[in-house]
């Protein structure tokens, strides 16, 4: 009988270090790389680097794949690809690529360290959802907690932007830190400085990323936002003083309610003016007049959400005045980081349909030529085709800035005559639920969730509401009303056609028009 031997690994074989990178546009993959790749070789390694690109916009990451191992006297065969349980270092520049590393098995708990940022860069595949599209990214760290042998996860891209870098620099850190490349950080610094491009603000976030994994830098809250805190108001002292009449309306709200309706007042002023904004709390008013204390303030919580939304739509006129913006200019500017001395220059992709320029005309004329399906069709030839606007250039930039400019005369057009209305049949409606069913004027009021955008979005989103409304139109008066319009804004936000919401429709009727019959 034979015996069976334990199969011994090939010390040449064991000696190799395998470490693939995924990252996206941007992000320094290729710098990375390289930066890994001279430190090995500085160190009498002997390098083999790969990469196969992913598709644009964040379909797909890019994957740099290096092996490496002790330079002897014979040149060692390297694999082009990594392979499912044979990766030692895995780097991701985005939780979700290291959710995709975790999938694809090129992490495993007997010998992977899985170094990973965990800011997030969205996907396509999240971006183009109508309702909310983002994964998890709890669940993400959880598995990675499972999934690797060493887990370094922290915000590297925070890192990286706060030295006025990318986030290359911060992964190269990070890499240093976990100690499992056998190199000195001298010779890691040193492939950063042979780099010879930003080599002080690259230093900077790599010596801020090793001291954040030496340090054990906290982990922040998976979900965090990061929006920037709201900016502070500014004017003439009459419009100062003004504006702080209405914030004491708003202090005076319970205290539910105060808070989103501050961040309302804020966003409908910056629209449009401080009238505007008496406009807002007006109507706010109203509803907390119909509203029950007993249920913690719910429909006025989320009437100051979404009033303010309606109130903020997205015209021509507000896309030129974002567009012209200096703050704009100035976060443009912080994510490009062009070397001093380079002109950066912006283009603008603009493709107004016949709606978005007869909604800029006066209300009446507006109207009128809506209302004619002939005219309506020509003003489309002649306008709905894309252009390209280089805002760095004076002329172009003139174009949108007069065109922003125009918001003074907003309240005359067409378009907002069609917003004002809409806004007020929907809030009525809503009101007219709270008596008989308070529940269902909530779901009525979060229904305005559905519009948003330009163009064809809100074509779409506007679409979606009205077959919603519909529905609540249909199981009002049932005890499980809010329900379904639940399940129908739920539905219609599922996917771009409404097929999902087409087919809770047709649930409804299936179970309300029988009755109706009898």
């Amino acid at each position: 009988m034979n015996k069976l031997h334990k199969k011994q690994a090939d010390p040449r074989l064991v000696s190799i270090i395998k470490l693939a990178i995924m990252a996206v546009g941007g992000q320094g993959g290729s710098v990375l790389t390289n930066w890994i790749e001279d430190c090995a070789r500085a160190n009498g390694y002997a390098v083999q680097a790969t990469s196969v690109a992913g598709v644009a916009q964040r379909t797909g990451a890019t994957i740099y794949y290096i092996e490496m191992a002790p330079a002897g006297e014979m040149e060692p065969v390297f694999s082009l690809m990594p392979a499912a349980g044979d990766v030692d270092i895995l780097i991701a520049a985005e939780m979700m690529e290291a959710g995709r590393a975790i999938m694809r098995g090129f992490v495993t708990p007997d010998r992977t360290t899985l170094i990973a940022s965990s800011h997030r860069a969205l996907a396509v595949s999240e971006k183009t959802v109508p309702g909310d599209g983002m994964a998890n990214s709890d669940e993400v760290a959880a598995a990675a907690e499972i999934a690797a042998q060493r887990l370094v996860l922290f915000d590297m891209n925070k890192i990286a932007v706060e030295n006025g870098t990318v986030i290359s620099a911060s992964l190269f850190g990070a890499l240093a830190g976990s100690g499992t490349l056998p190199f000195s950080r001298d010779s890691f610094e040193a492939a950063i400085k042979a780099s010879g491009r930003g080599v002080e603000k690259s230093l900077a976030a790599f010596s801020a990323a090793v001291d954040a994994v030496e340090n054990g830098q906290p982990e922040e809250p998976a979900g965090q936002d990061g929006l920037e805190p709201g900016t502070k108001a500014s004017g003439s002292e009459r419009l100062l003083s003004a504006y702080r009449t209405l914030e004491s309306r708003v202090a005076n709200m319970p205290e539910p309610v105060a808070d989103m309706a501050l961040r309302g007042l804020q966003s409908v002023v910056d629209f449009q003016d401080i009238r505007y904004g008496k406009e807002y709390l007006d109507r706010l008013d109203k509803v907390l007049e119909r509203d029950d204390p007993a249920k913690d303030h719910a429909l006025a919580c989320e009437a100051a959400k979404y009033i303010a939304r309606a109130m903020t739509y997205d015209d021509v006129i507000r896309v030129a005045d974002l567009k012209t913006r200096s703050s704009r200019f100035e976060r443009v500017r912080r994510y490009m980081d062009p070397q001093e001395g380079t002109r950066m220059k912006i283009t603008e992709f603009m493709h107004p349909r016949a709606e978005e320029m007869v909604g800029m005309l006066p209300a009446r004329l507006g109207r009128y030529l809506n209302g004619r399906p002939g005219a309506m069709k020509m003003i489309d030839r002649l306008v709905n085709r894309g252009r390209r606007l280089r805002s760095d250039r004076l002329w172009p930039f003139l174009q949108l800035y007069v065109l922003g400019g125009i918001r003074r005369w907003r309240r005359a057009t067409f378009r907002h005559a069609i917003e004002r209305n809409h806004l007020q049949n929907w809030l009525d409606t809503a009101l007219g639920y709270v008596s008989g069913d308070y529940d269902l004027a909530v779901e009525i009021i979060r229904n305005r969730r559905l519009i948003k955008g330009y163009s064809d979005t809100h074509a779409r989103g506007l679409s979606k509401f009205d077959k919603v409304m519909e529905g609540a139109s249909i199981v009002a008066g049932r005890p499980d009303a809010a329900d379904w319009v639940r399940r129908l804004r739920e539905a219609a936000l599922q996917d771009e056609k409404g097929e999902a919401l087409d087919g809770a429709l047709q649930t409804i009727r299936s179970f309300t028009e029988p009755q109706a019959a009898a």
